[in-house]
């Protein structure tokens, strides 16, 4: 009798952590991940804010051809194959990669009118896993970039924000990138729509990357490094 009630509450046990883990699993992917919390917006002027929650993965001013970054032995990354658009001047490059826990609303890091949004998909029809990317920022192994070849193989959405910086005409790329995982990449505005810094204009649903490129105007600082965690529509990348 002893050994029966051991075993039935030992079934019971392992039934109920089971039943658990289904139930947070449920509760992280239909509500938690689409939570949209309050952000506060820097005041017009700031600067130009993060589109994403996560962590920096890189950050550098580059010319069209010059590399970004080396992924892995033999494959490096230029502005253009990150943008899979032709790139003719200088930018600045800030990648932020979101894991599965962050808040997945993407905003405007500027205010200005959408020129255009491009579709792409995956250069090798599939989307690579970031577990590589993931692994790397969870316990900060640099270069955080190192092996993830998604960054240039991945399906993604380029938006382009055309505004003022300063005086100056700024081109502003947003590019959402999708991981193995994604089921989808949302956009909510359309070409010629004006934008709100810091106003939700997309999502991406389960774990991704969104770059941010823009025109280097001189003068401009970069506020952020790799490691570094930030929010989108608060925090300030470049001032």
């Amino acid at each position: 009798m002893e050994v029966y009630e051991t075993v039935v509450t030992a079934l019971a046990i392992f039934l109920y952590s089971v039943f658990l883990g289904v139930a947070l699993y449920l509760f992280w992917r239909h509500i938690w991940f689409f939570r949209n919390p309050q952000r506060k917006i820097p005041p017009e002027g700031s600067g130009i804010l993060s589109p994403a929650d996560g962590t920096v993965v890189y950050v550098k001013k580059v010319y069209p051809d010059e590399k970004v970054i080396t992924i892995k032995q033999g494959l490096d990354a230029t502005i253009n194959d990150i943008t899979k658009e032709d790139i003719t001047r200088p930018k600045i490059l800030v990648g932020i990669f979101m894991s599965p826990f962050n808040v997945h609303h993407n905003r405007a890091p500027v205010t200005g009118r959408v020129e255009f949004i491009h579709h792409y998909p995956a250069s090798h029809e599939k989307n690579l896993c970031m577990v590589s990317m993931h692994y790397r920022t969870l316990f900060n192994r640099r270069p955080l970039h190192r092996n993830s070849v998604h960054i240039v193989q991945n399906e993604r959405t380029v938006t382009r924000i055309g505004a003022g910086y300063r005086g100056k005409p700024l081109s502003c790329y947003v590019v959402q990138i999708a991981a193995k995982s994604v089921a989808g990449i949302d956009t909510y505005v359309k070409p010629g729509d004006t934008v709100d810094a810091g106003q939700i204009f997309g999502m991406i649903r389960i774990g991704s990357q969104v770059d941010l490129v823009v025109t280097d105007i001189e003068g401009m600082k970069v506020k952020v490094a790799p490691g570094d965690k930030v929010r989108a529509g608060e925090t300030i990348l470049i001032e």
